[in-house]
């Protein structure tokens, strides 16, 4: 194929008194690079400025079409697809702030592994992977910034805010495009750990559960098990150690849903220690707990430019360790 310029026709964009530059309908050409991404990542690059809320609630309304079709923010497109923006307004990138240098460093200093396709770092709990509701700045727009003018960043996959662990950004349209091309065919094999409620049978060592998203109230999300209407869903288990009140399992999703893990744990009565949102019952231990105990511990994939199978993993976070050994220490004194 022959790329075409990105920005097939655009009005000029205009400052504004209240701020920010206004612009007018702008059609953007799919490039060969960004073939087969999801439209929410292609165009958070694109329009710099742009809260992730905004440009999703665009997208509901409609303002927002690929050839000349309504879609979803997970829509994948294709190279030569001509993305219809309507007019919007963006904050100038002059007054963008720059992420703080201990962010920068925390980052740096959390690379697990780094070549000229792709990083794979241990992201810290608490930090958003990019910018939404709630969230002034994400691991993607740091690592953008550190990359310079010019560098390619764009995030492999996902994980919720509170979530610790492996995280895969390529740094070139190819490698991209290849490992979310394994992810859809399962090739990449994702292995989280978690601290749950109870003591985990033996016996529950695949959960199949279909999950629909739904939006009760503005910028919650929630989800749930809905056989009709939801879409499959599938996790594996693996118990690791039993403790009097609480279990340390593997957890290796099969599919990649929104809380996928999360929502599987408390459909099996065992929902994640520090899990507030789907932590129904309030059960009568760990109350004190106040961070979610689940961690994206390995990733095994191939590598998108040597064609090798590789394995990276993240050590599990201080705050689960202590927690692991606080749940050994009162078991070994029951005895």
């Amino acid at each position: 194929m022959t790329s075409r310029p990105e920005h097939t026709r655009a009005q000029r964009p205009e400052n504004t008194e209240q701020g920010g530059v206004r612009t007018g309908v702008q059609f953007l050409n799919v490039p060969e690079h960004a073939h087969e991404q999801r439209l929410d990542n292609f165009l958070s690059s694109r329009l710099a400025g742009l809260p992730k809320s905004h440009l999703y609630r665009l997208i509901r309304k409609g303002e927002i079409r690929v050839n000349k079709k309504r879609c979803k923010p997970d829509t994948r497109v294709i190279s030569g697809d001509i993305v219809r923006v309507a007019p919007l307004r963006l904050a100038q990138r002059d007054n963008i702030v720059a992420p703080g240098a201990g962010l920068q460093k925390t980052l740096a200093d959390n690379v697990l592994f780094e070549d000229d396709q792709l990083i794979i770092i241990n992201k810290p709990a608490g930090l958003a992977v990019h910018t939404g509701t709630g969230s002034p700045t994400g691991v993607i727009e740091v690592m953008r910034f550190m990359a310079g003018e010019g560098g390619y960043r764009e995030l492999v996959h996902r994980l919720d805010k509170e979530t610790s662990g492996c995280l895969m950004i390529a740094k070139t349209g190819t490698a991209l495009k290849a490992l979310q091309d394994d992810l859809k065919h399962k090739r990449i094999q994702k292995t989280y750990l978690a601290i749950v409620h109870g003591r985990w049978p033996a016996s529950i060592r695949r959960i199949n559960a279909a999950l629909t998203k739904f939006q009760p109230h503005e910028g919650e999300r929630i989800v749930k098990t809905d056989r009709k209407q939801g879409k499959p869903s599938e996790t594996r288990f693996e118990p690791i150690e039993t403790f009097e009140h609480a279990s340390l399992i593997k957890a290796m999703p099969l599919t990649g849903r929104t809380h996928q893990i999360r929502v599987h744990c408390q459909t099996a009565g065992h929902p994640i220690i520090g899990d507030s949102k789907y932590t129904f019952h309030g059960p009568q231990h760990f109350q004190d707990v106040q961070f979610l105990n689940l961690h994206a511990s390995e990733l095994v994939f191939t590598h998108p430019g040597n064609q090798l199978r590789m394995t990276v993993t993240a050590p599990l976070r201080g705050e689960m360790q202590e927690l692991v050994h606080t749940l050994r220490e009162k078991a070994a004194g029951n005895q």
